[in-house]
């Protein structure tokens, strides 16, 4: 059997999104990558934005997805460690995959070594300058009164009301090519920001869906995982490099 060395990265996934045929269709995909590593991952890092809506009532989760939750569950069965990411999308992960996929759930930043070498992970929502909007509906968001309050409202009327902001969302509307990414990009702002007092030599983000990989100083990167939509791609760490890959390419 092939030893368990290797850590995987993905993020911005969206199931859900796009309509169920679409989405059904990017699930069946993203099956197929789990297959593809579950024999040499040790860990699985999930970085935000899994689903494009998710809100767990305490006795009421989304319906759906029931092939990739499967299959998250097989890979944990077969001792991969998993950790799930809070993104913009779906920050409202509570304790339903911490209960049935013994998952890790990350809210915020999650700094770690590995191989020899630091990390520093994050979605990447609400970071660096500007965004001040989505920083303020951040904070509302967490709130747990308001949190409380939303568990109190239907799930029909909740999930029909996010499925409709979904259809006017970035990822339903922009194509690669309207996404861009400079190397003054806020969230490469707070990289380098954040190197200035303390080193990383990778720092690994989601949320901005163009994967990417920019040198920093002292030798660290930074890497965007891209999504799932338009690029299949996700990083993968061996012998203390990251490498930023594709699943099933598009061309």
């Amino acid at each position: 059997m092939t030893a368990r060395t290797k850590i995987y990265f993905a993020s911005d996934f969206h199931l859900g999104a796009l309509g169920h045929a679409s989405s059904r269709e990017r699930e069946d995909r993203l099956v197929r990558w789990l297959d593809s590593i579950k024999h040499d991952a040790a860990e699985l890092f999930l970085v935000g934005d899994i689903f494009d809506f998710w809100f767990e009532y305490s006795s009421v989760v989304p319906k759906g997805y029931i092939r990739f939750l499967g299959k998250l569950a097989e890979l944990v069965d077969a001792g991969i460690k998993l950790y799930m990411f809070r993104g913009n999308h779906d920050m409202w992960m509570f304790n339903y995959f911490e209960q049935e996929l013994g998952a890790t759930i990350i809210s915020n930043e999650l700094t770690l070594e590995r191989q020899g070498k630091k990390l520093f992970i994050h979605h990447g929502d609400g970071l660096g300058p500007g965004d001040a909007k989505y920083k303020m509906l951040k904070k509302l968001f967490r709130n747990r009164f308001l949190q409380w309050m939303l568990a109190r409202v239907h799930p029909n009327f909740t999930f029909g009301l996010a499925n409709r902001w979904s259809q006017h969302s970035r990822v339903a509307n922009a194509a690669p090519k309207e996404q861009k990414l400079f190397e003054n990009e806020w969230l490469v702002t707070f990289a380098r920001e954040t190197l200035q007092t303390q080193h990383y030599d990778y720092l690994i983000f989601g949320h901005r869906h163009i994967p990417l990989v920019i040198p920093l100083q002292n030798n660290s990167e930074y890497i965007n995982l891209g999504e799932w939509i338009h690029y299949n791609s996700f990083a993968v760490m061996e012998n203390g490099k990251v490498d930023l890959l594709y699943f099933e390419p598009k061309g």
